[in-house]
């Protein structure tokens, strides 16, 4: 029985498509079928985290013109090459010496990001988009039946749009994510009374992860991250905001002295799942999509883990 997780946002700027990205990555690592969605149907981007150009997208799916293996591309490959490639050769390597390789399957779907494709699904006519619909509400079971997901992972749009809802609509686990900004805190309130507990009442399991948490910065003994900033040890750490956090776990206490994280899980009862740092050289990399394969002891890998392993 195949699992669908859907990262969701009120706003964007929380790294959602991040933790989408590395999270489906690690599952692939680890020995898992994974497909992953590029819903954000609004403003798409997985085409250049992959730098890949697909001959038909998901809006072609969503419309009847594309069998679903002309919609999801492999990428396993190309995931090891970036693995072999790697400048810190440690970090992709077991402690007995050998390469770990993405054992499993990773496909990606991709939207289009051109202006036209994206309006057609969006100001569709009312027959055009039931059609749309309901190709939707197949695609988790075509993807199960067709490429044996064990996982999908879903990407969707910010807020309380279309496409964003019905995105939620076919997952099993919502993972709303946010900062520590009041914004981010009410906005995300809005939704989750709006939005979430619906979903809450039909099944489905709704988590925050409180991501790029302040008051945390990479520690020193971190590995060397060569894209980006040349030599970790001797770059200038910034000042933790929260005094000298030793450990990522004292990070939910510190936080209680300049928010109130939990009040959103206690009043809606949704659960806090995850409170994952801000890590300066990860916000820095280019390809920060592929962090857990390159950098696999960077304690944003970790943290990624831990997310995986509460929900597997």
């Amino acid at each position: 029985m195949s699992k669908c997780i859907a990262f969701h946002s009120y706003k964007g700027g929380t790294g959602k498509t991040t933790l989408a990205c590395n999270s489906a990555i690690l599952l692939a690592k680890r020995g898992y079928s994974v497909c992953l969605l590029d819903l954000d149907i609004y403003a798409p981007s997985f085409h250049l985290y992959f730098s890949k150009e697909p001959r038909k997208w998901i809006n072609d799916f969503l419309t009847s013109s594309a069998d679903i293996r002309d919609v999801m591309i492999d990428v396993t490959d190309s995931l090891n090459n970036q693995r072999r490639q790697s400048d810190t050769i440690e970090s992709i390597k077991r402690d007995d010496g050998n390469e770990v390789e993405v054992t499993g399957k990773l496909w990606v779907g991709f939207s289009n990001p051109q202006k036209k494709e994206i309006f057609k699904l969006e100001i569709a006519d009312a027959e055009t988009k039931r059609q749309a619909i309901r190709r939707f509400v197949q695609f988790r079971e075509i993807l199960t039946s067709e490429l044996g997901a064990d996982y999908i992972i879903v990407d969707t749009s910010p807020g309380i749009r279309f496409w964003s809802i019905n995105s939620l609509a076919i997952a099993d686990i919502l993972l709303l994510t946010l900062k520590m900004s009041d914004l981010d805190i009410d906005g995300t309130r809005i939704v989750a009374e709006e939005i979430y507990r619906f979903f809450i009442e039909l099944g489905s399991k709704a988590f925050l992860v409180y991501n790029m948490v302040q008051g945390y910065c990479v520690p020193r003994e971190a590995v060397s991250v060569k894209e980006g900033l040349s030599n970790l040890s001797t770059y200038a750490i910034a000042q933790p905001l929260l005094g000298d956090v030793t450990s990522v776990t004292q990070l939910p206490q510190r936080l209680n002295e300049i928010e109130d994280p939990g009040s959103i899980s206690t009043n809606l009862g949704v659960e806090i799942i995850s409170f994952i740092p801000c890590y300066c050289d990860i916000q820095f990399l280019k390809k920060e999509f592929l962090t857990v394969i390159k950098y696999r002891h960077h304690p944003f890998t970790s943290q990624i883990e831990k997310l995986i392993d509460t929900l597997s």
